[in-house]
């Protein structure tokens, strides 16, 4: 690192630097995948040294994590509020459209490598990211109850959490962005038709 490159990290601090720090570490992720990611490159990519970043993050794993509930929280928007259950569903899943099947590319091809070293699945790596984020289908849910738009005869945590598995899925085995078309029928023909059926609104 030159001197000049060194001033400027000496310059930044607190959450500007570990923004800086959490934003490289996602672009050397996307960009060449875990196997990849070390410390030298985050910091070369930061404009940093490797101390800087071992006294935030332990490992690379750690810093995985990190990086990707960054990466969620600058992409993260306003829960829908469109006043229907069917609105508020299909703009969640129009706006995790724009952001998400980044994520999955991520998560399916270049975190193979991770899985294999920390021994987690996907699943226990997304529980993790997610264990302490609001879950948005639940507020979306519970909303379409208290308008009387759907009973809770069929509301179950699994039914709930359908539309963004579904999505999940597609974006898992496509790595592209989801046609509207996909969208809509996962909206109108799969998950409203589960959640109506009993319902007496």
């Amino acid at each position: 690192m030159d001197l000049e490159t060194e001033s400027i990290a000496r310059r930044r601090r607190g959450r500007e630097l570990e923004d800086a720090l959490l934003d490289a570490a996602w672009a050397q992720m996307v960009s060449g995948g875990y196997g990849a990611f070390t410390f030298d490159a985050v910091a070369e990519r930061a404009g940093t040294s490797k101390p800087v970043i071992y006294r935030r993050w332990q490992n690379r794993q750690e810093l995985v994590v990190a990086a990707i509930k960054h990466f969620l929280t600058r992409t993260s928007q306003p829960i829908p509020d469109t006043g229907s259950l069917r609105g508020d569903v299909l703009a969640l899943l129009t706006q995790a459209n724009e952001t998400r099947s980044t994520i999955a590319a991520v998560i399916s091809v270049q975190l193979a490598a991770y899985h294999q070293e920390s021994g987690t699945t996907p699943a226990e790596l997304r529980e993790q990211i997610l264990r302490d984020r609001t879950l948005v289908m639940e507020t979306i849910v519970r909303r379409a109850i208290e308008r009387g738009e759907i009973s809770t005869a069929r509301v179950t945590p699994r039914i709930i959490a359908l539309p963004l598995d579904l999505f999940r899925h597609e974006a898992l085995m496509t790595l592209k962005a989801i046609p509207a078309e996909t969208m809509i029928e996962i909206v109108d023909t799969i998950f409203l038709p589960l959640i109506n059926q009993g319902s007496t609104p």
